[in-house]
């Protein structure tokens, strides 16, 4: 990079064709596996895709990752580059906003519209023509055609494990925050270990979700073929586990990047772009639980 130049420009990278096939074979793979679940077909195909595609990411994020953290441990990052990583970030944090509206925005339509018509509500009213009887109720446990699509047995309640997680994401949050008010302070040890207490915080959350998961299948016969709302469920906080695996795989490489030094009080937009993810998140998390647990 020459004199003249404030904006540092990076070699041609492979990093975004990898990524990319990587994504179409991981979500190839794994629609085929809720297909083949569905149909009770055999999925080795789909499996072999959905693996292949998952590692492709995990190689495509620790290339990425390593060359720039090197560009940015080299010294080739300036101010303009670090307001770029800055918009960057928060537009990509908008798409994330996007995707979950869509999720909710499926979820209000069907709770405050398409039940209540199945129910017979309104100009669009359809009980008495095609599911007499029907009633129209959230959670929809007996499905209009029960004997086709049949709705679970019952549903997961608010109180238990639901509960627990909202006080590890929330706790989580706080742990962060504090980690990173300790490394604005210049004091790295405790950012160091608040850090790792809000990536531990996040592990057991996950474990916890994977026994609600198992509890839901063994006990409640709450599965994706459950009718609206199995499916529902599972694609809300399904998709928000991801997020919470992926923001936590972005902690611990923070986590292992302050370990070594890396950062410094005035100069840490890697820490803080992982603590915006963390933060939206969790607060995604706090309106799923109300919205889908709760009310």
């Amino acid at each position: 990079m020459s004199g003249n130049q404030s904006y540092y420009v990076p070699e041609s990278s492979i990093w975004p064709i990898v990524g990319s096939i990587g994504m179409l074979l991981l979500f190839f793979g794994f629609g085929t596996l809720l297909v083949n679940q569905s149909n009770g077909d055999p999925t080795t195909t789909a499996w072999v895709l959905f693996t292949v595609g998952a590692l492709t990411l995990i190689y495509m994020i620790v290339g990425w990752l390593r060359d720039v953290i090197n560009e940015s441990r080299s010294g080739l990052y300036d101010a303009q580059m670090d307001r770029s990583f800055r918009q960057g970030m928060a537009w990509f944090i908008f798409s994330e906003v996007a995707f979950f509206a869509a999720l909710f925005g499926a979820l209000f339509y069907i709770r405050v519209f398409a039940v209540p018509w199945l129910g017979g509500e309104g100009a669009k009213g359809a009980a008495n023509m095609l599911w007499e009887g029907f009633e129209a109720q959230w959670p929809l446990i007996n499905n209009p055609d029960n004997s086709a699509f049949k709705g679970p047995d019952s549903v997961i309640g608010a109180w238990g494990l639901p509960l627990l997680n909202t006080v590890l994401l929330v706790t989580s949050s706080i742990t962060l925050t504090l980690s990173h008010k300790a490394l604005m302070h210049d004091k790295r040890k405790p950012a160091i270990n608040w850090l790792a207490l809000t990536v531990l915080l996040g592990v057991v959350f996950l474990f916890f979700q994977v026994e609600e998961y198992i509890e839901a299948y063994a006990h409640l016969n709450l599965t994706l073929d459950s009718g609206i709302y199995g499916s529902l469920f599972f694609l809300m906080t399904g998709f928000h586990g991801l997020h919470v695996l992926l923001g936590g795989i972005i902690l611990s490489v923070i986590l292992v990047r302050l370990i070594k030094g890396h950062f410094s009080s005035h100069d840490h937009f890697g820490y803080e772009a992982g603590a915006w993810y963390w933060h939206f998140v969790d607060v995604v998390w706090i309106i799923l639980f109300i919205f889908v647990y709760v009310v």
